[in-house]
C-alpha cells in the first residue's frame, strides 16, 4: 500500500451528518420513577410528608443485596434469613447469586450449587417471593451473577471484544522475525478476569517510525496465516513494529455463580443483549408467572468491562457517525492496558510529535464516542425495553468504562450509585478530607454527583446507592461509621441506601460465616441486635426525601469531553486515572458555602432553551455554569452557552477558555466557529469570566466568588469547614427543607448558619430527628440565623413548612454547672459476642483497651459500672456526657435506662432520676470485632480479612475512654 495513501483512503466521505447528533430526544421517551405519592385529580400527597416522616413504610427503608454464595442456597435458610432482615429494620432484598467466597469463606459444608435459571433455582426464587411478599419487603433481582452479566452458553459471536496492541521497539537496518503467536502473547491483557477460552486475530500489522511526525509515513504491513511467520526489513533508524490484535470472549464473569459465569456478553451486540435478557425473563415467567407480581426492578451492576471497546459492526458504525474509518489509527488511539482496562503504561507505542498528538486525540475522542454511543442503542435501549415490557422497573449503576457519566442514568426508572465504607479505615471517612487525594474522606464515589444530576435533570426523586460497600474493613465498621459514609452520600444526592451486602451463610457455617463481602451485615456481628435503630433513622431520611426535590441553581460541565480526548474514558466510579483531578472539589466548594449544583454535559446544553439568564433543561434551570478546565466544545454547544449569557446568565471558566472543537472531521472550520463564538462571549467580560483554580483552599476561594458575583447562598455558613456539608430540597407542598451534616467522626464545628428568605418566608422554623420521629420547633434570629454547636457525626434536618405550633428545640450542652467527674472507681464486666464468657476488672482510670494486653482482642459488650454520692440538690443536674466512646453506648442510672447513643457525642438527659446520697451507674459498651478476629490466628477466615495483603489493619480503639461528666 502506498503510505502517502494511508490517511486519505481511510477517509470516506458521509453528506449530511452531524457529529452532534442527539443522542437522546429532547423530549424524554424513557420511563419516569413513580415514587411521588398521588391521590386522585391532584399531585397531593395522601399524607403530609411529616406523616411519612414520623412512620416510614418499610419500602423506604434500606435494602441489602443479599449474596446467594455458589448459590448453596435452601428454602429453610432462606426464609429465616429473611425475616432475620425485616426484623432487623430491612426494607428490601436484592437477590444476588455469586461465585462461592472460598479463599474468604472457607468451608461450604458440602452444600451442592443449585444451577441458575434451573427449575430448583427458579423455585427457590418464588420461595423468597412469596416469603418478602408476606413480610412486606421488596425484592429486586439482578441480572445474571456476578459482573459484568454472562454465562457458559454464550456463543463465540455473542461474548465481549477488545482490541488491542502489541508493539515491539526495533532499530534498523533489521531483517526481523516474529510469530503472530509472540504478538499475541505480548498484546495480551492483564485484565482481572481473563477468560481461558479467549481466541485471538491479528486485525493489521505497520512498521512506524519512532517518533512519528506525520500519519503518512505509517507502513502498512501484510501477514498470513496465524502459523505464518511475519518478517519484516527495517530500514535505518527507530521503528516500531505495530500490531492491532482483537481478543474474542476476552474477559469471564467476575464472581459469577453456576449456570451465569462464563465469557461476559457483548454489551455492544443488540441481538445478544436481547437473547440473553429475553433468556433469562422466559425461563422464569414460564414456571413462575410474570415477574411483575414478584419484583419490583430488574438491576445491572457496575459495567466493568475490563476495556471491551469492539464488536463486529463497531467499524462500519464507526464509518457511518464519523466519516472516516477508525481501524488504521487504533495502534495510536489505544494504550497499553491492564486490570478493569486501566491504562498501565501511556508511552507504550510510538512517540508522536505535537500536531500528530493533536490529531490523534481528536480520533480517540471519536472513537469513544462511537463505543458510548453504541452502549446507548444496543444495550441501553434493549434494557429498558424489555424492563418495560415485563412491567418491572430499571434499576442499573450505569457506569463503568466507556459510558457516558451523565446521560447514561437518563432511561433508568431507579439509577443508582455508589458509595464505600472501606474508605474509613483506608482513607479515613471521617478524619481526613484534603485537596488533594478526591478518595480520602469522602465515602461517595466521584460517580455519585454524575448520577443524581441525571435524576435532577429528568425529574427522578429516587436515587439509589450501592451504599457502604466493603472489601477490606468488613468487622471494624461501626453504626457512626455508617453513618457518617451515609451521611455524605446523600450530600452527594443519593435518596435510598441498598447496602452492600448480607451474606447468605447458613447457622452452621464455620465461624464467622460466609463473607463474599460487605461490612459484616450479620447475626453474629457486636451491633446487629441494635442495627434497626439504624435502618429506622435512614428510613425516615428516605421517606422524606423521595418525595422531594434537590434543589440546585449552579451547575458544572465537567472536562469529560477533553478527558475522553487526551487519556480516554475512565473506569469509574474508581478512575486510576483523571484529567482535571481538582474538579470535584469545586462541586464540594460550592455545597460548602451554602449553595447547589448539579453537573450538566455539552449534550444537556445543546437541548436546553436559554431565557431570561437561566438554561433550562427539564424540571432545572440554572443561572450560572462553571465551566472547568475545558478547553475543547463543540460549536452548537458554544453557540447555546452564546445565547445563555446573552439572556443574562453567567458562566464562570476555571483556568482556561474554550479553544478548540472535538473530534476530527472538519475540525479546522469548526475550531474556528468555537474560537468565534469565544471571542463574542469575551465581549460580555461581566457574564463570560475566567478564573485562575486556588492552589488550596477551595472553600475559600468559591466563598471569594460568592462575593464578588453576588452569587447569593440559600445557606450562609459563617464558619464553612471541610467536613461541614449540606443539601436543600423542595417539596411539593411549598415545604423548604435543608440537611446539614458534620462528618468528623473525633470534632466539633461551632457555627452561624443563616437561613435566605426565599426559604424561611411565610414559614416556621422545625428540626426534624430522624431517630425519633419527632420534630421541634426552631425560632432564628431576625435575620434568620441559629448558632450552632455541631458535634461529630451530628446532622441536623431543618425543615420549614406553614405548621406553627410545637415544643422548641433546644441544642444539648456539651458541660454545665455542677458538674460531677467520675473519673476514677471504674469496674468492667466484660461479656464475650462469640461464647458468652464474662471476665471482671478495675480501672483506676479509664484507657483506650486496646491499649490494655488482656482486653486488646476483646469483642462484644462491656459493662462499666461506678457509684458517686450526691448530698443534696440531685435535680440540679440534668445531663451525663460519657466523654470519648468507640462503640454503640447505652447508659443506666440506678437501674432506670437512659437510652442508647451510637453516634457522635455520647449526652443522656438525666431526667429525675438522680437522687440524693448514693447513685450507681452503668455505661455499656459494644465493641467493634477486628481486633478479636486479628487475633484468631488459626481462623482462616478471620485472617483474610485482618492479615493479609491489602487488608492488614491496626488495632482499633475500644471502649469508654471518658471523661464521664454530670452536670446542670
Amino acid at each position: 500500500m502506498d503510505r502517502r495513501k494511508f490517511i486519505t483512503s481511510s477517509i470516506i466521505a458521509t453528506s449530511g451528518y452531524s457529529l452532534t447528533q442527539k443522542l437522546y430526544p429532547t423530549k424524554d421517551f424513557y420511563s419516569e420513577s413513580e415514587n411521588l405519592i398521588q391521590v386522585s385529580g391532584n399531585r397531593q400527597p395522601v399524607a403530609s410528608l411529616y406523616e411519612l416522616f414520623q412512620n416510614p413504610e418499610l419500602k423506604y427503608h434500606p435494602y441489602v443485596r443479599w449474596w446467594w454464595n455458589g448459590n448453596k442456597v435452601d428454602a429453610g435458610e432462606l426464609i429465616r434469613e429473611l425475616r432475620l432482615l425485616k426484623a432487623a429494620g430491612i426494607g428490601g432484598v436484592e437477590i444476588n447469586p455469586v461465585e462461592f467466597p472460598t479463599r474468604s469463606a472457607g468451608d461450604d459444608l458440602g452444600k451442592p450449587s443449585v444451577k441458575w435459571l434451573s427449575d430448583e433455582w427458579i423455585d427457590l426464587l418464588k420461595i423468597v417471593f412469596d416469603e418478602a411478599r408476606s413480610l412486606g419487603m421488596v425484592c429486586d433481582l439482578i441480572v445474571g451473577s456476578g459482573w459484568p452479566f454472562g454465562s457458559e452458553s454464550l456463543g463465540a459471536d455473542e461474548r465481549s471484544q477488545v482490541v488491542v496492541i502489541a508493539v515491539k521497539k526495533l532499530t534498523g537496518p533489521l531483517d526481523y522475525e516474529i510469530s503472530q503467536f509472540e504478538l499475541f502473547k505480548d498484546a495480551d491483557p492483564a485484565i482481572s478476569s481473563p477468560f481461558p477460552g479467549r481466541t485471538m486475530e491479528l486485525l493489521s500489522l505497520h512498521l512506524v517510525p519512532d517518533p512519528l511526525d506525520n500519519l503518512d509515513r505509517v507502513i502498512p504491513l501484510s501477514f498470513g496465516s496465524e502459523n505464518n511467520t511475519i518478517k519484516v526489513s527495517v530500514p535505518d533508524g527507530s521503528y516500531a513494529l505495530c500490531g492491532l490484535v482483537k481478543i474474542n470472549g476476552f474477559m469471564q464473569v467476575i464472581n459469577g455463580a453456576p449456570g451465569a459465569t462464563g465469557p461476559v456478553l457483548d454489551h455492544y451486540n443488540r441481538e445478544a443483549v436481547k437473547k440473553y435478557l429475553e433468556k433469562m425473563s422466559g425461563t422464569i415467567e414460564r414456571r413462575i408467572g410474570p415477574l411483575s407480581n414478584r419484583i419490583r426492578a430488574l438491576f445491572t451492576d457496575s459495567m466493568e468491562l475490563e476495556g471491551a471497546n469492539w464488536n463486529r459492526e463497531m467499524r462500519d458504525y464507526f464509518i457511518k457517525r464519523n466519516g472516516y474509518d477508525i481501524l488504521p489509527y487504533l495502534p495510536f488511539i489505544l494504550f497499553k492496558t491492564g486490570s478493569m482496562g486501566n491504562v498501565i503504561d501511556f508511552k507504550y507505542g510510538v512517540s508522536l510529535s505535537p500536531d500528530t498528538e493533536k490529531i490523534i486525540r481528536r480520533m480517540r475522542y471519536d472513537f469513544e464516542m462511537t463505543k458510548a454511543e453504541m452502549i446507548v442503542e444496543n444495550f441501553t435501549t434493549t434494557y429498558l425495553e424489555w424492563c418495560k415490557g415485563l412491567n418491572v422497573k430499571s434499576r442499573a449503576q450505569a457506569y463503568g468504562r466507556g459510558l457516558f457519566p451523565l446521560e447514561s442514568s437518563f432511561g433508568y426508572d431507579i439509577p443508582e450509585g455508589e458509595s464505600w465504607t472501606m474508605n474509613w479505615l483506608k482513607h479515613k471517612i471521617g478524619e481526613e478530607m484534603p485537596e488533594n487525594d478526591y478518595r480520602r474522606g469522602r465515602a461517595y464515589t466521584m460517580v455519585n454527583k454524575f448520577v443524581s444530576s441525571a435524576a435532577h435533570l429528568k425529574g427522578k426523586k429516587l436515587v439509589s446507592c450501592e451504599e457502604m460497600t466493603d472489601t477490606y474493613t468488613v468487622f471494624n465498621t461501626s453504626l457512626e461509621n455508617l453513618k457518617i459514609g451515609s451521611d455524605q452520600s446523600i450530600i452527594s444526592g443519593i435518596t435510598h441506601s441498598v447496602f452492600h451486602g448480607f451474606n447468605y451463610s447458613p447457622p452452621e457455617a464455620p465461624y464467622p460465616g460466609w463473607i463474599r463481602y460487605g461490612a459484616y451485615y450479620n447475626e453474629k456481628n457486636t451491633w446487629w441486635q441494635w442495627f434497626n435503630i439504624f435502618n429506622e433513622y435512614k428510613g425516615r431520611l428516605s421517606s422524606l426525601l423521595q418525595n422531594v426535590m434537590m434543589y440546585a441553581d449552579i451547575a458544572i460541565l465537567p472536562p469529560v469531553d477533553d478527558m475522553w480526548s487526551l487519556i480516554g474514558a475512565p473506569m469509574e466510579p474508581f478512575p486510576s486515572i483523571t484529567h482535571v483531578d481538582y474538579f470535584t472539589l469545586v462541586w464540594e466548594a460550592i455545597n460548602k458555602n451554602g449553595n447547589g449544583c448539579d453537573y450538566i454535559s455539552q449534550n444537556v446544553i445543546r437541548n436546553a432553551e436559554m431565557k431570561k439568564g437561566f438554561l433550562h433543561y427539564g424540571p432545572r434551570k440554572y443561572n450560572t455554569i462553571f465551566l472547568v478546565r475545558v478547553d475543547s466544545l463543540h460549536p452548537e454547544t458554544a453557540e447555546k452557552l452564546y445565547e445563555f449569557v446573552s439572556s443574562g446568565g453567567r458562566i464562570i471558566c476555571v483556568e482556561s477558555l474554550p479553544s478548540a472543537s472535538l473530534g476530527f472531521n472538519n475540525y479546522e472550520v469548526r475550531d474556528n466557529a468555537v474560537t468565534g463564538i469565544i471571542d463574542k462571549l469575551k465581549a460580555i467580560p461581566d457574564r463570560f469570566i475566567i478564573l485562575e483554580k486556588p492552589e488550596k483552599d477551595f472553600i475559600g476561594w468559591f466563598r471569594g466568588i460568592q462575593e464578588k458575583y453576588n452569587i447569593r447562598p440559600y445557606l450562609k455558613i459563617e464558619k464553612p469547614d471541610p467536613f461541614v456539608m449540606q443539601s436543600r430540597y423542595q417539596g411539593d407542598d411549598g415545604s423548604e427543607i435543608v440537611y446539614l451534616i458534620n462528618s468528623h467522626i473525633h470534632n466539633s464545628h461551632q457555627t452561624s448558619i443563616s437561613f435566605s428568605k426565599e426559604i424561611t418566608a411565610d414559614k416556621y422554623g422545625w428540626i426534624w430527628d430522624p431517630e425519633t420521629g419527632k420534630r421541634s420547633r426552631i425560632k432564628p434570629d431576625k435575620d434568620n440565623s441559629i448558632l450552632l454547636d455541631m458535634g461529630p457525626a451530628e446532622s441536623l434536618l431543618f425543615v420549614f413548612d406553614r405548621n406553627s405550633k410545637g415544643e422548641e428545640w433546644k441544642q444539648v450542652p456539651v458541660k454545665g454547672n455542677n458538674e460531677i467527674h467520675l473519673d476514677k472507681g471504674w469496674k468492667a464486666e466484660f461479656i464475650h459476642c462469640r461464647d458468652g464468657s464474662v471476665k471482671t476488672s478495675s480501672f483506676d482510670t479509664l484507657k483506650d483497651l486496646k491499649d490494655l494486653p488482656e482486653f486488646a482482642s476483646f469483642a462484644g459488650t462491656v459493662k462499666y459500672s461506678a457509684s458517686f454520692n450526691i448530698e443534696n440538690n440531685p435535680e440540679a443536674r440534668s445531663y451525663i456526657n460519657a466523654g470519648k466512646v468507640f462503640g454503640l453506648c447505652g447508659v443506666k442510672l440506678n437501674g432506670t435506662d437512659l437510652g442508647i447513643k451510637w453516634y457522635g457525642r455520647r449526652i443522656f438527659n438525666i431526667g429525675n432520676h438522680l437522687k440524693a446520697g448514693k447513685n450507681e451507674i452503668e455505661i455499656s459498651v459494644v465493641t467493634s470485632m477486628g481486633n478479636y478476629m486479628k487475633s484468631l490466628t488459626d481462623n482462616p477466615i478471620a485472617q483474610y480479612w485482618t492479615n493479609e495483603k491489602n487488608k492488614v489493619q491496626p488495632p482499633q480503639s475500644m471502649g469508654l475512654i471518658g471523661p464521664v461528666t454530670i452536670y446542670s
